[in-house]
């Protein structure tokens, strides 16, 4: 029979084993484990020292490009859109960029007649935001100078919102009813109280012969989908109507950057500029514009793997 004896020698060896193995781990790590391990820790550290030299030193440059853009812009783009009509509209992803492309065409001699800002509820895919938009855009806001003969018929709200606001706010076909300024801004009180957009004391100064659509990157959330698609819908709409210049940010996704300069449609008449969230985007987008208006030509612009069209537009001299 064991006794209690023999339980406390098994155990005293047990503990005195474990006792000597931790000693021996520890010499051990002290030696060379340990040394390549504080190697290790000094290269990651090193890595990350240049790391943070290099982000530093392109963010400076960028800043300089920045700078170097804005300095060459007074002297590239004064008299380039001169008596020039042109209606801007901004959503909310492009919000941010939306002043300094007012700026450049301003300083092209842009007469900006307008500044329209998207509302997300107006591209909602909610069955309730599309039956109100296509009730507005037939009825409540429809003006008699704009007959429901020349709006979509297929019973999608954003487009046939989209439509009419592109009838009231661009130029008219050759022999169509003009849009009086009361007619414009009923149908701009109607849609801001409503709150699909907003635009400065609902006011435009008059009809635009083009438009600047501010917007940036593709949305992420679980409607994703339909909201890019529908602010492809408000390009094609404002497309029929006048020029078009897509001033965006990115041109990956379904952001309509993307879809424009994927379907070889779309492409031929609406000319895309992927960094119009940089100064020099936005001065190229100004450019992009002046091609539109004077040689009626489409480009695709910025520093995407698809601008086909380089960095700038290749206006003559």
């Amino acid at each position: 029979m064991i006794n209690f004896r023999y339980h406390v020698v098994s155990l005293t060896a047990v503990f005195l084993a474990l006792a000597i193995g931790l000693v021996v781990g520890t010499a051990a790590l002290n030696g060379p484990v340990a040394d390549s391990l504080k190697e290790n820790v000094n290269a990651l550290r090193k890595d990350n020292q240049q790391m943070r030299q290099t982000v530093n030193s392109l963010q400076k440059e960028l800043d300089m490009e920045e700078d170097f853009a804005a300095e060459t812009a007074p002297l590239i783009l004064p008299g380039k859109l001169t008596g020039r009509r042109v209606l801007v509209v901004s959503l909310s992803t492009g919000r941010e960029h939306t002043e300094g492309v007012v700026k450049m065409l301003q300083l092209a001699g842009a007469n900006v007649t307008g500044r329209i800002d998207i509302q997300d509820k107006f591209i909602s895919p909610d069955s309730a935001t599309n039956n109100n938009l296509l009730e507005l855009a037939v009825t409540a806001a429809r003006p008699n100078s704009v007959p429901t003969g020349n709006l979509p018929g297929n019973g999608h709200g954003v487009e046939t919102s989209s439509a009419l606001l592109a009838s009231v706010l661009l130029d008219r076909p050759a022999g169509s009813p003009p849009v009086t300024d009361a007619d414009r801004k009923v149908v701009l009180q109607t849609y801001a109280t409503a709150g699909y957009l907003t635009s400065e004391n609902n006011k435009v100064a008059g009809p635009a012969e083009a438009v600047v659509l501010v917007t940036g990157q593709p949305y992420v959330d679980k409607d994703s989908a339909k909201k890019d698609e529908s602010v492809v819908k408000i390009a094609e709409q404002f497309d029929h109507n006048g020029a078009l210049v897509v001033g965006g940010m990115g041109s990956a996704g379904g952001n309509v950057v993307a879809v424009v300069r994927g379907d070889p449609v779309l492409s031929q008449t609406i000319s895309t500029v992927d960094n119009a969230n940089t100064v020099q985007g936005q001065v190229v987008t100004a450019l992009a514009l002046v091609q539109q208006l004077t040689e009626k030509k489409a480009g695709q612009y910025g520093v995407g793997d698809n601008a086909a069209g380089g960095l700038l537009p290749k206006l003559p001299q």
